[in-house]
């Protein structure tokens, strides 16, 4: 039943007409679809690169804070007597 559907299909010149601009516009919808998943794929990594750049700099300011704490109770009294703190 198979063989003679696939023998008349590719016997007939109009269906092997139909099957070749069927074929090739599946071809082209994959290609579009391709194309679309790997564009959300570009989005995802530029937002997880924007997340992580935005982490990075807060915690540059952390460790930047954090050099310029006062390193025991002296010190720390001693800003808070001139008005550094």
């Amino acid at each position: 039943m198979i063989m003679a559907l696939l023998g008349a299909i590719t016997s007939s010149p109009w269906a092997r007409t139909a099957l070749r601009y069927s074929v090739l516009a599946l071809a082209v919808l994959l290609f579009l679809f391709s194309l679309r998943r790997s564009g959300e794929r570009a989005g995802r990594l530029v937002e997880r690169l924007e997340a992580t750049e935005k982490l990075n700099e807060i915690q540059r300011r952390m460790v930047e804070a954090a050099s310029r704490r006062p390193r025991d109770r002296d010190d720390l009294a001693e800003r808070m007597r001139d008005g550094r703190f």
